[in-house]
């Protein structure tokens, strides 16, 4: 059974210094259900996740704390030790390597540092891993983690600047009416 007192203390933990640490985690969904969580941690500086802040599903299973929480990323991130379909990580502590004393805000921590220090010889997703992903992963970063939009011509500059050919990125932009992740997936695929 979820020891929800420890849980609890874990929230007002982690929370405390969000602003200092870069992460935090709340109830999902408002709700009032301990053993489902959201979790957020912020892009670390000098990387190319900088500036971006991170969605992280949290499930505690019932052996919790003595076996792992399910945790994957509800925000798309580029990344080889992250699956760019569906978000799971590849991370030893959320799996074999899980004790008892690390806490929740240990592992969203963990996940900051694994941003910071991908380990492309242990990859989640083989295409990323094979790939320059800096670029890929700023774009992405830009895409799904900030807020903000962008003109076509710089769309078109940043899915050039990943190593697609111009007039192929003008005439995807096109065909999905400008909605630049659809581009990407689109070219991705093709």
């Amino acid at each position: 059974m979820v020891d929800f007192a420890r849980v609890q203390k874990e929230l007002a933990e982690c929370n405390r210094d969000m602003e200092i640490s870069g992460v935090s985690i709340m109830l999902h969904g408002n709700g009032n259900d301990l053993s489902h969580l959201s979790g957020t941690i912020s892009g670390p500086v000098a990387t190319p996740y900088e500036g971006g802040t991170f969605q992280i599903d949290i499930r505690l299973p019932d052996g919790y704390p003595f076996e792992p929480p399910k945790m994957q990323f509800v925000t798309k991130v580029w990344h080889p030790n992250i699956s760019s379909q569906n978000g799971a990580i590849c991370l030893d502590i959320l799996k074999d390597q899980w004790s008892p004393a690390l806490t929740l805000k240990t592992a969203l921590l963990s996940l900051q540092a694994l941003l910071s220090a991908p380990e492309p010889d242990d990859p989640q997703d083989a295409v990323v891993a094979q790939q320059t992903f800096v670029g890929t992963a700023h774009y992405w970063t830009e895409t799904f983690a900030m807020r903000s939009s962008i003109g076509t011509e710089e769309k078109v500059q940043k899915l050039v600047e990943m190593g697609f050919p111009e007039g192929l990125v003008r005439a995807t932009l096109e065909v999905v009416g400008g909605d630049e992740n659809m581009a990407l997936e689109k070219l991705c695929s093709g």
